[in-house]
């Protein structure tokens, strides 16, 4: 884990104490960057150990960081306590409760949800924290583990506008754009979109890429001409080539994207949304778990067309 974060030039902003909650290939780094930015830094990951490995690894910031016991003693005090877990229920188990954060945050603290989760969820945990005196900021992210290790995300947030405003410089350490959309729940229903968006991708360059070797093309060139064009996408530019070796050890994993879709899918239905391309896609990710590619990356879905063959 160590060297987990690049150097950032950060906008100087009046240092904050925050918290922040689960200390995953997303949370590490985002909290890191809190943290070089100059931030006082609590964190708590439900493996203690890993705490006491991030606090070892930024205890030359300029604030010494903190680690705390429970999600509660970690928000004590806090400004805005970040969080970045792994779906729904993880993310009730670190915000209600006698040990939850909503039961040690100070009058009008902000918590700010990195984790991708439900908009249901989103709206039921503003809803507890409006009842509690705190505020809440649904604020999903995009970019990967190299986005936060970088401190380029993308993060989409619903709720209300004032809180945002407070959060938003310090969300900037680890981001490029920090974007209000709406009320509670619009941030998850942008990050739904945005995974819509590149399951049609990922699957039509992999359509693109496996066609190409069929062919008898040189894969590499021919990404790097069409990359020029109107083809030319993150994907095609970041994975394209990765996937030309067949390599998918690295960044955003099926088992989650699979979680992603199924959020899509289920909001969908709410909502009466078509998502023909985006349920096929999932099913193919299914194969790829099957395969043995759970925590491959996303990319990994020319496997299947590859073993077809």
């Amino acid at each position: 884990m160590s060297n987990s974060i690049q150097t950032k030039s950060y906008t100087p902003t009046p240092s904050r104490k925050v918290a922040f909650l689960g200390l995953g290939v997303m949370g590490w780094p985002m909290a890191g960057h809190l943290a070089r930015a100059g931030h006082g830094v609590t964190v708590y990951n439900r493996t203690a150990a890993k705490a006491a490995d991030w606090c070892a690894e930024f205890a030359d910031a300029a604030t010494s960081p903190g680690r705390a016991a429970t999600p509660r003693e970690a928000a004590a005090g806090a400004d805005i306590v970040f969080c970045c877990v792994g779906n729904d229920d993880d993310l009730r188990s670190v915000t209600l409760g006698s040990d939850g954060a909503f039961a040690g945050m100070k009058p009008g603290a902000i918590f700010v949800d990195h984790t991708t989760a439900s908009a249901e969820v989103a709206r039921e945990l503003a809803a507890a924290a409006q009842q509690a005196g705190l505020q809440f900021i649904d604020a999903p992210v995009s970019g990967g583990q190299a986005g936060a290790q970088n401190g380029v995300l993308t993060v989409m947030c619903g709720g209300d506008a004032t809180a945002f405003a407070t959060m938003k410089p310090a969300a900037e350490c680890f981001a490029r754009a920090v974007t209000l959309l709406g009320a509670s729940g619009s941030g998850q229903l942008a990050k739904m979109v945005n995974q819509i968006a590149i399951a049609g991708l990922v699957q039509g360059l992999s359509e693109a890429v496996a066609f190409g070797q069929n062919a008898g093309l040189d894969m590499n060139a021919v990404l790097d001409v069409i990359g020029k064009g109107a083809a030319q996408s993150w994907q095609m530019d970041n994975r394209g080539k990765t996937m030309v070796e067949g390599k998918f050890d690295f960044g955003f994993a099926v088992d989650w994207m699979r979680k992603d879709l199924g959020l899509c899918l289920d909001e969908a239905r709410r909502n009466g949304s078509a998502l023909p391309v985006t349920a096929v896609v999932d099913q193919f990710y299914g194969d790829v778990q099957r395969a043995g590619g759970q925590r491959w990356d996303t990319s990994s879905l020319i496997t299947r067309l590859r073993t077809k063959r």
